[in-house]
């Protein structure tokens, strides 16, 4: 493989990745900017909550097997997006049906005061006289916020133990991320950099053309070289043949002179 192409596959790469660091800045501003806090600030956008994991709860336990769940174990500062209980009773009631034992919820819940919480559901019951309870406990046993299981009963309208909702996704790279982008420091370099990078690319790309423009500029004063020096090669080639034919002329002068002095002393 050439430098040429070595130096081509280097800066589209290096391309991907500043658009890839951007899109993320970009993305943590709008999000920022769009987003409301609830009361117990989680940050709401599209009709989903998006939370940052504090605690290992949830983390990955050797004795606890989560590879059948569709949500495995969530590291700590991990990002996750939650799909929040419907508000009308009815449909509250369906969305709790649809529930199963291995999903994740994220709940609000009182030990000594009101926390918010992301657990496994270990068990779920429908009661006769409507509702479901829930019981939920974390993954990581090794865990000391995870020694007591949580139970819910859906059926208590006013209780303050309740569901948010049910985690969907996460994202661990992306939680890190987010969570440093959005405190003050990282708004200003979310956006503050991007800035520069983009300043950074368009002063490259000037002296990039400035550059080509002055490639292209030399190319021609050489080509203009070249043709003056190739006109003068042949001129001189031209000169050369005249004064060849010149020679020629006169050594078929001087042969025609002999000739005809020798006819006259013939005559003689």
């Amino acid at each position: 493989m050439n430098k040429a192409k070595v130096k081509k596959i280097i800066n589209i790469a290096a391309n991907v990745l500043l658009y890839i660091f951007l899109a993320v800045c970009i993305f943590s501003v709008i999000v920022t900017l769009v987003s409301r806090n609830n009361s117990d600030g989680a940050t709401e956008i599209f009709g989903y909550q998006m939370r940052v994991v504090t605690s290992d709860s949830m983390a990955e336990c050797e004795h606890t097997d989560v590879s059948a769940y569709e949500i495995g174990d969530i590291p700590i500062r991990s990002m996750v997006f939650i799909e929040t209980v419907p508000e009308d009773p009815a449909e509250a009631q369906d969305w709790y049906g649809e529930l199963k034992v291995g999903d994740v919820l994220t709940f609000r819940y009182v030990y000594t005061s009101q926390v918010t919480i992301t657990h496994r559901i270990t068990s779920i019951t429908e009661k006769e006289t409507g509702g479901y309870v829930i019981k939920l406990a974390g993954d990581n046993r090794n865990s000391e916020s995870s020694q007591l299981d949580q139970i819910i009963d859906t059926s208590l309208t006013n209780s303050p133990n309740y569901v948010i909702g049910k985690v969907t996704a996460q994202a661990y790279i992306f939680g890190v991320i987010m969570s440093f982008l959005m405190t003050p420091l990282g708004m200003v370099i979310a956006i503050i950099v991007p800035c520069l990078l983009i300043i950074l690319l368009e002063v490259f790309k000037i002296f990039s053309v400035f550059n080509a423009e002055k490639k292209e500029l030399r190319k021609k004063e050489n080509e203009e070289k070249e043709r003056e020096l190739e006109e003068l090669r042949r001129k001189l080639a031209e000169l050369e043949d005249n004064k060849g034919n010149e020679k020629v002329s006169d050594t078929v002068g001087e042969n025609s002179a002999d000739k005809a002095d020798n006819r006259e002393n013939d005559e003689k």
